[in-house]
């Protein structure tokens, strides 16, 4: 059992629920790619696959795997979230082209130590940091210029 299996398995049995052949076939998904998703666009690629798993049973998933920190909400694309999986990943952020929707992740750790020290001078302890950046990226700004 791989080890976010084995994660996802004791959460589940915690809260009294079972780790279905449905789930696990969503996890394997989401696990397979490092690459940002939506429920439809996971629904699509389960469907490709040649799963029978509705749309229905990822939306009740979603939240389960959010409170489990197996994934968090990355960004919105177009008004629907997408999620990233978090396990095995370095924390990090985002740049959002509001043309046409691009993502880039970076990681700058000055940052990271500006916010800890805003934390402890505000007197909180950082559990998590979500930086996303709306810009326009190069191409859209080269495409602008024509």
């Amino acid at each position: 059992m791989r080890d976010w299996e084995e994660r996802f398995t004791s959460f589940l049995k915690a809260r009294g629920l079972t780790f279905t052949r449905e789930r696990k076939t969503i996890l394997e998904a989401i696990f397979a790619t490092h690459d940002h998703f939506d429920v439809d666009s996971l629904h699509e690629d389960l469907k490709k696959r040649g799963e029978r798993i509705s749309v229905a049973t990822i939306y009740r998933l979603i939240p389960l795997l959010v409170e489990s920190g197996m994934i968090r909400q990355a960004v919105s694309r177009a008004g629907h979230p997408t999620y990233e999986h978090l396990f095995g990943h370095l924390p990090h952020h985002h740049l959002i082209c509001v043309r046409c929707g691009r993502v880039a992740e970076f990681r700058e750790e000055r940052i990271e130590k500006i916010l800890d020290g805003v934390c402890e001078r505000e007197g909180f302890s950082p559990i998590e940091y979500r930086l996303g950046v709306r810009a326009v990226c190069s191409t859209c700004r080269r495409e602008e210029k024509k």
